[in-house]
């Protein structure tokens, strides 16, 4: 019972995280600007988007019994392949894909039959704990460093 409340905590953490990302998107604001040498605002939404539909992807396959198929390749692979396939969506459509993703995780994290959770082809399985936390530490990063790039001048 305690692990099941830390996740529902960890989870209702990540669901703030997620808001706020959306929020931040809603705003008017020039999401063009570089957050990082090689990436727009606009890229970064791509990016997160991109790998939280891949853990909600994991996660409905074990939930429904299927073999999970994770991402695979370098991180740095992966990471510019998350850019280069969103890069012609909207703002708003990738908002809705971030919306859906975290809607499956909602639905089915608390499946205490499911014990690891993989993250990427050569990576290590994850607990849902410990997934939780390192997609909330993720989009935390990300949305501080959007913050920080697209504040006015």
């Amino acid at each position: 019972m305690n692990d099941e409340l830390t996740i529902i905590n960890q989870l209702e953490t990540l669901r703030i995280v997620v808001k706020e990302l959306i929020n931040f998107y809603q705003q008017p604001t020039d999401f063009n600007k570089k957050v990082y040498t090689h990436w727009s605002a606009k890229d970064v939404l791509g990016h997160v988007t991109f790998w939280h539909e891949s853990f909600a992807r994991n996660l409905l396959d074990l939930a429904e019994g299927r073999k999970p198929n994770p991402l695979k390749g370098k991180l740095s692979e992966v990471n510019n392949l998350s850019v280069s396939t969103t890069k012609e969506n909207t703002i708003q459509e990738l908002l809705d894909r971030l919306e859906a993703a975290q809607n499956i995780i909602n639905k089915h994290i608390l499946n205490d039959a499911i014990i690891e959770i993989p993250y990427k082809k050569g990576s290590r399985n994850y607990t849902r704990l410990e997934h939780l936390g390192v997609v909330e530490g993720h989009l935390k990063k990300h949305l501080k460093d959007l913050k920080k790039a697209c504040q006015t001048q």
